[in-house]
């Protein structure tokens, strides 16, 4: 027999303060190894930088402590991690070329997380994000098209992609990629349905609506035009690839994937043959050791056949840091800084960057499937796949596994646009990832016979969360925020709890959070009289299906007598009875308290009047 207790919730900063002691431990034995190996004697200036970047990791680790104290532990160390090794590469090329570029990067570092901390400070709730869908949109073409404004737009290796304000310069491109995540997300989770199961089928393939083809080919134009325009290759594949990944998560239809894929490759052959650059590019990619490409000023392969040659002589431990000469390489701090890295830290080090980068995404789908809201999740997933795809175009273009693109290697390519885009791109997945940790509140049954007896309920327990025990004594608890898909947009729903091995989720009643009416479920023979059973899904961490579950949630049947307070409370005192795996917590369709699981995703009464 299952038994619920309290266990406190274990918000995961500790082992994340320890994390994050060592990334920077790693990083700053880099940089005094970059100093001994090139100048035989420590930096001078080791307490300044290393002082400064240690103190923005702690700021960083207190600010999240304090306002996501339940987010992911592992996302941030991992990124301060990335971010001091590409500070430590640039340094090192720094010397070579004898430059001060790490200084103008640590000053963007230093931006990004003040950037990335104002995003957890004044974004308290992810799901406020939706109700900036359409804004959004508006903001991410704005920002695409800002390069060709005549005085503004500048022009640089060919790219027409940045923006000057006096000495200054910027990328719109970068903040782009996230207002375009926060509008697909919302878009999506509001008209998922329409494309994943309207439409004809087609060869075991569930074909989309000619009416609903409108968003792909919208996204695949402005993604041309981009091309076009701009000159800009990487953009455009980076932000059709993230359209067409959310479109097969929102849907789960191969056919969008298949749909999108005869796009991106009908759209890169056309551009190959049409558009000059995009040509050259193509050229340099399959005939790279051809003398005549090589040799070709500008646009040869000389850059690209230079990072290979400086990745083969690193061979499996590399040369170690400043002892390589990744100077030889042009753009080594930013286009190129993973051959910079593979010939010093050779493939060992590479694969372990790698890693890294891969924990990193890792970690953002887990937020994504922890999350309970539907927008939280493909706001999540989508980040982290942008993320993952920005990783492979790079890579992929460095050792000639795809066409160069022109895009830099996030947190390690010397370059302001990227490094901030990216750090507030970081806030997001800990914000998501803190609502879908959350701890569920918890209310004391006795309420029930408080409410019973017209007496005034006590407020929950939110520093508690339940956990289930079961047999063997093993205990789990798991958070969460949840929303549903008929919420309104830009209204938020509160905190939903969730536990590991709890009961069916009871479908969310209209009530004073603006909430649409859950549509009526089919009668269930053990509900109590006037009620019917709500048939949500069964946890999915244990891959039980509804009918393996006690169903403890129930919701007035339409047309039958509305129960009272005390039908209710005894209701849901027998329903607790049968199951007492089911937390007791208040039903906001009606005036009386019902049995609902863990997994429910509307807050106690108690809970709400804390709130206001």
């Amino acid at each position: 027999m299952a038994v619920v207790r309290q266990q406190s919730a274990r918000s995961g900063r500790w082992p994340e303060l320890g994390l994050l002691a060592l990334a920077v431990a790693i990083v700053l034995f880099g940089y005094v190894q970059v100093a001994l190996n090139t100048t035989e004697a420590l930096p001078t200036d080791l307490l300044q930088r290393g002082g400064a970047f240690a103190g923005m990791a702690l700021v960083a680790h207190l600010v999240v402590r304090w306002r996501a104290p339940y987010a992911d532990p592992v996302i941030l160390p991992s990124v301060i991690l990335l971010n001091g090794i590409g500070l430590t590469m640039i340094h090192r090329i720094d010397i070579a070329d004898g430059t001060a570029s790490v200084d103008r990067q640590l000053m963007w570092t230093a931006i990004g997380v003040a950037l990335a901390l104002a995003v957890l400070l004044l974004v308290r709730d992810h799901r406020g994000l939706r109700g900036m869908t359409y804004t959004s949109m508006v903001v991410g073409i704005v920002l695409l098209l800002l390069p060709l404004v005549p005085g503004l737009g500048r022009t640089i290796n060919g790219a027409r992609i940045w923006i000057g304000v006096g000495p200054l310069s910027f990328q719109p491109a970068e903040v782009a990629k996230i207002a375009l995540a926060v509008f697909f997300a919302g878009y999506l989770v509001a008209n998922r349905d329409n494309l994943a199961f309207a439409g004809p089928r087609f060869l075991g393939m569930h074909l989309p609506r000619a009416r609903d083809l409108g968003p792909i080919l919208i996204a695949w134009g402005v993604g041309m035009a981009v091309l076009v325009l701009q000159r800009d290759l990487g953009t455009a594949v980076l932000f059709f690839g993230m359209f067409v990944a959310l479109m097969y998560l929102a849907t789960e239809r191969i056919s969008w994937v298949i749909l999108g894929a005869l796009l991106a490759i009908g759209g890169a052959v056309l551009a190959a043959s049409l558009f000059p650059h995009v040509g050259a590019r193509v050229d340099v990619w399959l005939h790279a050791l051809d003398p005549e490409v090589y040799s070709r000023n500008p646009g040869g392969s000389g850059q690209l056949v230079q990072g290979l040659f400086g990745l083969a002589s690193g061979g499996l431990m590399g040369s170690g840091w400043g002892l390589g000469y990744p100077q030889l390489v042009p753009y080594a701090e930013s286009d190129f800084i993973m051959a910079s890295l593979g010939e010093e830290l050779g493939l060992t080090g590479l694969v372990a960057i790698l890693l890294v980068y891969l924990v990193v995404v890792q970690r953002g789908m887990r937020a994504s499937i922890a999350v309970r809201d539907g927008f939280g999740k493909l706001l999540a997933a989508g980040l982290a796949f942008t993320m993952a795809l920005q990783v492979f175009v790079v890579v992929g273009g460095v050792t000639r596994l795809i066409p160069l693109t022109g895009l830099t290697t996030p947190f390690l390519a010397l370059g302001g646009s990227s490094l901030v885009a990216n750090w507030v791109i970081v806030a997001l997945l800990l914000r998501v990832s803190d609502a879908g940790r959350r701890p569920a509140p918890v209310v004391d049954p006795s309420s029930v016979a408080a409410l019973g007896t017209g007496t005034t309920a006590p407020s929950p327990d939110v520093a508690r969360a339940p956990a289930v025990v079961g047999a063997s004594g093993a205990t789990a608890s798991r958070g969460g925020a949840a929303d549903h898909a008929g919420a309104g947009a830009g209204r938020p729903t509160d905190d939903a709890p969730t536990s590991v091995g709890g009961t069916p989720v009871p479908d969310a009643a209209p009530g004073a959070h603006g909430r649409s009416p859950a549509p009526d479920r089919h009668r269930d023979a053990d509900a109590p009289s006037g009620w019917t059973a709500t048939g949500d899904a069964w946890d999915e961490e244990d891959g039980k299906t509804l009918g393996d579950a006690p169903r403890s949630g129930y919701r007035p049947v339409p047309g039958e007598q509305r129960p009272t307070a005390a039908t209710a409370a005894r209701d849901a005192t027998a329903a607790t009875d049968a199951d007492p795996g089911a937390t007791l917590l208040p039903d906001e369709e009606h005036d009386g308290y019902g049995a609902h699981d863990a997994h429910d995703d509307r807050p106690g009464r108690g809970e709400q009047e804390g709130r206001r």
